[in-house]
């Protein structure tokens, strides 16, 4: 039996960055090319590269999933990510099951887009729908027409996409609870069978973290970013979305198998500048900028920025970090007697769930969800 392995490719072009965003992409304007075909310019070929490279160090290996994010993704021509999909094919085994998501923006995915891709072999898209409100997209910096989402999720499924999810942000400044239970509803009226929710975090360095430093916009408290969480896991239970991972529901069968794959310590290889990678015990990232990136792979160099070699304990701390937030939990059998005893004080307050701790396992309770970083926090010291 040959490995698994998993790939992520980065798509690292966006026609516009978001305020809320700090992912590694890149606009023409940044790349200080006149638009996006120019500056995209023999990037595919590179990747191409790197996907050869990967067989070269891993060998032999059977392929369960397929990731292609960004940026965003449905801005290249679908020729271009099928010759990925044809690469990893002719270099690798695929899962007769495989999982090939595409990320899409709603404003910029075409039906004819999305049909070449389906004839590819993708059968997942993801989509960012961020919210059904147009003044919190227009804070979020969102492009895209909020009755675009659901044209989109039309087209995807006219092209016969078996899995369609969409992306949701809570918490943005300005957006009330009201707001946020209507990009809920919108979300549930759609034709999908997953859904990912995520609370706004600011990160450093972007625009809306200025616009907060200055004052123009304030994050709404806490305690309703919370509520938020609560109002949307109800509805999303109700609808037959049951949650399988801290921020994520799906209908059955609809869970995303390649995040899985990141949360329960499986291997993967991220290919594209800034992607991240993690093989035998060992986690590597490449150079950042995409002309760089370029150069080295085009140069027969290593793309990789630096690296780090996972210990037990490292391995250890990750599995307890990641699997405490899907629904399975952890067994006790893999926690220190110590982790257990601390732990039993979260089933005293209610955050852990006590029938599964009955039965020797760490799940947490739905109150848990809200405070699951400080339980590992605790967990981990």
């Amino acid at each position: 039996m040959s490995r698994r392995l998993s790939f992520y490719i980065h798509i690292p072009y966006c026609i516009k960055r978001c305020g809320y965003c700090d992912f590694n992409t890149y606009t023409p304007a940044e790349l200080q090319g006149p638009d996006l075909e120019s500056v995209s310019k023999n990037y595919i070929s590179a990747v191409l590269k790197e996907i050869e490279l990967a067989q070269k160090t891993v060998g032999a290996a059977e392929v369960p999933s397929i990731f292609f994010g960004g940026g965003t993704p449905s801005l290249m021509p679908a020729a271009e990510l099928a010759r990925v999909i044809q690469e990893i094919r002719d270099r690798f085994e695929l899962s007769p099951d495989i999982e090939i998501t595409i990320e899409v923006n709603p404003d910029s995915v075409s039906l004819d887009f999305l049909e070449k891709m389906r004839q590819a072999g993708a059968n997942r898209i993801s989509m960012g729908m961020q919210s059904a409100v147009p003044h919190v997209l227009k804070v979020l910096d969102r492009t895209h027409n909020p009755e675009n989402v659901s044209t989109a999720v039309e087209k995807a499924r006219k092209a016969g996409f078996e899995h369609v999810s969409v992306d949701l942000i809570y918490g943005a400044p300005g957006e009330s609870v009201s707001d946020w239970q209507q990009s809920v509803t919108s979300a549930l009226q759609l034709p999908i069978d997953h859904i990912s929710a995520y609370a706004l975090i600011i990160e450093k360095g972007t625009k809306l973290a200025a616009q907060i430093s200055r004052g123009e916009v304030q994050m709404p408290p806490d305690e309703e970013t919370a509520e938020k969480y609560l109002i949307a896991d109800s509805a999303f239970e109700a609808a037959g979305f049951n949650w399988y991972e801290l921020s994520n529901w799906s209908k059955p069968g609809g869970q995303c198998r390649h995040n899985i794959a990141y949360w329960n310590g499986s291997m993967w290889w991220g290919v594209g500048p800034g992607a991240h990678s993690y093989f035998d015990n060992r986690r590597w990232w490449n150079v950042k900028h995409p002309a760089t990136y370029q150069q080295k792979i085009n140069a027969g160099e290593s793309p990789v920025q630096s690296e780090e070699i996972l210990s037990e304990e490292n391995l250890a701390d990750e599995y307890l970090m990641l699997q405490i937030r899907r629904r399975e939990g952890i067994p006790h059998r893999n926690l220190k007697d110590s982790q257990v005893s601390r732990a039993a004080e979260y089933v005293d307050s209610g955050h852990l769930d006590q029938a599964e701790w009955t039965a020797q396992k760490l799940v947490l309770t739905q109150q848990g969800r809200l405070i699951a970083d400080r339980i590992v926090r605790d967990l981990v010291l």
